[in-house]
């Protein structure tokens, strides 16, 4: 159930007071120190310092500046602070519910991989031609994907639910990058809507993911069947008949065959039936 914890590895890191203060807490303040950071660099004319912290790909692999794999999304531009705020929100209200479902560890490596999946995408690119990157919006749309696999069917804005709300917005941003073709850009969402949702599914977190249970099981391999021949069924010989009877027939002898009870007269008839079906 929405905002409800779920997983027995969720537990606050620490308390103010009596709030608790979580993992995507955590992350929601460093994001914010770096932005105030980045504007107070910025004002005393020291901004070379942000460029230390973006990703660029001849950087990385000719310089061996390998922090710009993860620092990039530290990178806060003063110009798109009212986006960063809603950024942020969303990262603290939807983070906080795929943290409590999954469980801190899993949270940890969630964020992770969203932080690393698309700057080593771009790394392989720029191989060929120099990439860059800066800045956090499709690190944190990837959690909100992760949510929207968790709880798809979860009202949000509008009444639009969680799963229609995170395909609008993947649109939104495809279409809009397709516009202007930044393909490295267009590319990074891919990775982390990509990242979001199948880490979910591989955790078996996704409630109305039938189709993927479905397509797991035919990938799948199959087990091998070994056909065993059917053992003949084995016959009790006309002794052990005669034996398991004698009982039944000294009854007979002594008392007459008034004598026998229904259960005794069925296990004579079992036996007769036996006898003359047995071949000869």
């Amino acid at each position: 159930m929405f905002g409800v914890t779920t997983s027995d590895d969720y537990k606050p890191v620490t308390w103010m007071g009596r709030l608790p203060v979580d993992v995507t807490t955590i992350l929601v303040g460093v994001h914010v120190a770096a932005a105030i950071i980045a504007c107070l660099l910025i004002a005393s004319g020291a901004a070379g310092v942000l460029d230390w912290m973006q990703f660029d790909s001849m950087r990385v692999l000719s310089g061996g500046q390998v922090w710009r794999l993860a620092t990039y999304a530290l990178v806060h531009l003063p110009s798109g602070l009212l986006w960063f705020a809603i950024e942020m929100y969303m990262l603290f209200i939807f983070g906080r519910e795929v943290e409590k479902f999954i469980g801190q560890r899993a949270y940890i490596v969630l964020y992770g991989l969203l932080l690393l999946a698309p700057s080593a995408l771009l790394t392989l690119w720029g191989l060929g031609q120099r990439t860059g990157l800066a800045g956090s919006p499709a690190l944190h749309f990837g959690v909100f994907v992760a949510f929207a696999t968790i709880y798809p069917s979860a009202e949000l804005l509008l009444r639009i639910t969680a799963k229609w709300m995170a395909l609008i917005l993947a649109a939104i941003y495809t279409f809009e990058l397709l516009a202007f073709h930044a393909w490295t850009d267009l590319a990074v969402v891919w990775t982390s809507i990509a990242a979001g949702f199948l880490f979910i599914c591989a955790r078996g977190a996704a409630p109305e993911m039938l189709w993927w249970e479905n397509i797991k099981t035919r990938l799948q391999p199959k087990p091998k069947f070994k056909v065993v021949p059917k053992p003949a069924p084995s016959r009790r010989s006309e002794e052990d008949v005669y034996q398991s009877i004698d009982p039944i027939l000294e009854k007979i002898a002594r008392s007459g065959i008034g004598s026998l009870t229904a259960g005794e007269r069925r296990q004579l008839d079992r036996a007769r039936n036996r006898l003359l079906q047995k071949p000869d």
